[in-house]
């Protein structure tokens, strides 16, 4: 895996690599380890579940608060994706792939 230049995908990259080196683990001693023993809808779950808790930290709690649900949210993505065998730099290249397309216009054209 190459590292990326800017430091949120170093960070991204290293959480990836975590990630995948943890995923045999004994799951008595890894969270990410246990995610996987449970399946993918186990994990799902607890993307959902995150996701809700990132939108109500946003809406009524602290920055701090915030921050830290949107960690355990992007967390819980990249575990995710690894589940489905979906690499990061898949992810970023779409990303990539829509910089500078207005979001409406990309909207509209996933509906064709």
């Amino acid at each position: 895996m190459t590292t990326p230049a800017n430091p949120i995908g170093q960070s991204l990259a290293r959480l990836e690599a975590t990630i995948a080196a943890r995923r045999g683990a004994d799951p008595a001693s890894s969270y990410v380890a246990r995610l996987f023993a449970k399946g993918l809808p186990k994990i799902a779950q607890k993307l959902g579940e995150e996701g809700v808790e990132t939108v109500i930290a946003a809406l009524a709690q602290s920055r701090e608060a915030l921050v830290g649900e949107a960690a355990d949210l992007l967390f819980h993505l990249v575990v995710l994706l690894a589940a489905r065998d979906v690499p990061l730099a898949e992810v970023m290249a779409e990303i990539d792939r829509r910089e500078g397309v207005s979001g409406l216009a990309e909207k509209a054209a996933r509906k064709e």
